[in-house]
């Protein structure tokens, strides 16, 4: 008995040891079939993308590409002036997570603009993070620091990356410059915030903001969407600088 016990144990490190050489070479096979002059190179792209969502959360080492998800950024930073209103807002230690049951729904490069586009569902986003508001509104100063958590259903965006080379003194395109992120927010079903310290405390009237937040949000998703869009783009050009800036791409898809 005691002979089948350790059979069976060896049998089982054997399939994870299998297991885990299968993922490492996977992630390169997934990306094999992508030519950059196919012309179904896109199609290939958007299945290879999805193909290894497994990996958002695990990394890859070998290519230096770490975790995605969660998503971590130290600090992100808005600063908004308008005529009347101008403020700056400081998210500290905000966690994104959900990437790796998102869907890349459509992907399209560009390469003679040094750009590819791409669409992603995601049936759940959610962020948490503190938050640091300052600014003034009609002259009156105001300020604000507490946590936040937003859960976003269905939701759809549309990120734009682009990248401009520079020119080495032999004429030839480099491309060791940072990567550039836009983000376009299409569409959420449903969404939930919280936000703790809302108005100084006040405790019975921050529960219903909340409340009123989170059954009254659509018209004012529409209307910051600009915002949020900016400030999406702020963290994910900081991420994504910090894994792909000199990630070897020619040497993955060739």
């Amino acid at each position: 008995m005691e002979v089948l016990s350790h059979c069976f144990l060896y049998l089982v490190l054997l399939l994870i040891y299998s297991e885990a050489v299968y993922a490492q070479i996977s992630f390169e096979a997934a990306f094999e079939n992508c030519h950059k002059q196919d012309p179904e190179f896109d199609v290939c792209m958007k299945d290879a993308l999805n193909n290894v969502r497994p990996y958002f959360k695990t990394g890859v080492p070998e290519w230096r590409i770490p975790p995605f998800d969660p998503f971590f950024a130290p600090e992100v930073v808005q600063n908004t002036g308008i005529p009347m209103f101008n403020y700056k807002l400081r998210l500290i230690n905000v966690t994104e997570s959900g990437w790796t049951s998102s869907q890349i729904t459509s992907f399209k490069s560009d390469f003679r603009r040094n750009q590819i586009e791409y669409t992603q569902f995601f049936p759940e986003k959610r962020l948490t993070g503190i938050y640091d508001f300052s600014g003034s509104v009609f002259g009156n100063k105001m300020s604000n620091s507490g946590v936040w958590n937003l859960d976003l259903f269905d939701f759809i965006q549309t990120t734009t990356i682009s990248r401009n080379p520079r020119r080495a003194v032999t004429g030839a395109n480099v491309y060791d410059t940072p990567l550039k992120v836009r983000i376009n927010v299409h569409t959420c079903r449903d969404m939930k915030l919280h936000v703790s310290h809302l108005l100084g405390g006040r405790r019975i009237l921050e529960i219903l903001m909340d409340r009123i937040i989170n059954v009254a949000w659509p018209p004012g998703f529409m209307i910051l969407r600009p915002l949020v869009n900016d400030l999406v783009a702020t963290a994910f050009t900081d991420i994504f600088n910090n894994a792909f800036r000199d990630f070897p791409f020619d040497q993955l898809i060739r």
